[in-house]
């Protein structure tokens, strides 16, 4: 009787984590034609290691970031440490709370702004969590989004490029990141749509081809759920997830037939 490995059930991504691995191969995108105030989005701590999740953070703001882009109390360096730790005191980052609810408003989303993008939805619950006024917040907002502070599609575009170039995530992994930034679905869409299959599966393999190494001496099964536990991690659908494991196997030298009690040939 045919024994099939089961399949690993995927994990949602934890935290980043340090490595320098890049896979896939660099192309230009609507993101890098049009071009993005604050550069674009990458993980915040380098790339992350190959066999572990995470969704990484923005770059170009130092230290650990709440939910809304702001430091956690406590965290950080520079003149903004502990700044978001006492909510909108006096003096601190985000103005005087009597001052005018649109220029705090402002000031709020330069500040978030500065070195990195984020999405309009990210910018909102940022006002809301500093109780400035909606229609302040709804009138910042549309202004940044017409001189192009604000730009969905393109940040969508860019963290489409630089997170499957840079961790090799597959499309699924990539819409399931933005929608939780608030990106639009349609946006969400057209910035994963510019992947195509022939490129995920080239990217699967160099995946696969740069863990071999790790995994030599281990037992069969062992080695083949945790290559295939590693590309559904990123989002890689089953059957392209084994027939590329199947495939590096064979190519390193095991014997399909042997393969076959494991990953059979459809």
């Amino acid at each position: 009787m045919t024994r099939r490995t089961p399949w690993p059930v995927q994990e949602d991504s934890g935290g980043p984590t340090s490595s320098r691995a890049e896979v896939g191969s660099p192309r230009k995108t609507r993101a890098s034609r049009r071009g993005m105030s604050g550069g674009r989005p990458s993980t915040d701590e380098g790339e992350t290691s190959l066999d572990e999740g995470g969704e990484g953070e923005l770059p170009g703001v130092d230290g650990d970031l709440g939910d809304d882009g702001a430091r956690e109390p406590g965290k950080g360096s520079g003149s903004d440490s502990g700044g978001d730790s006492g909510g909108d005191s006096g003096g601190g980052p985000d103005g005087d709370p009597s001052q005018d609810p649109v220029e705090r408003a402002r000031a709020v989303c330069l500040r978030l702004l500065t070195g990195t993008p984020r999405t309009r939805r990210q910018l909102a619950d940022a006002l809301r969590k500093r109780e400035i006024p909606d229609e302040a917040a709804e009138e910042v907002l549309s202004r940044f989004e017409e001189v192009g502070l604000i730009d969905d599609v393109a940040f969508a575009d860019a963290w489409v490029e630089s997170r499957h170039h840079g961790r090799g995530l597959a499309r699924r992994a990539l819409a399931r990141e933005l929608r939780t930034k608030g990106v639009d679905s349609q946006v969400i869409e057209e910035a994963v749509g510019q992947l195509d299959a022939e490129r995920e599966a080239e990217t699967a393999r160099a995946l696969v081809e740069g863990k071999l190494r790790s995994t030599r001496g281990l037992d069969r099964e062992k080695r083949i759920r945790r290559l295939a536990g590693m590309l559904a991690r990123r989002g890689y659908g089953e059957g392209l997830a084994l027939r590329v494991v199947r495939q590096a196997l064979e190519e390193e030298g095991d014997d399909p037939e042997v393969l076959d009690r494991y990953l059979p040939e459809d």
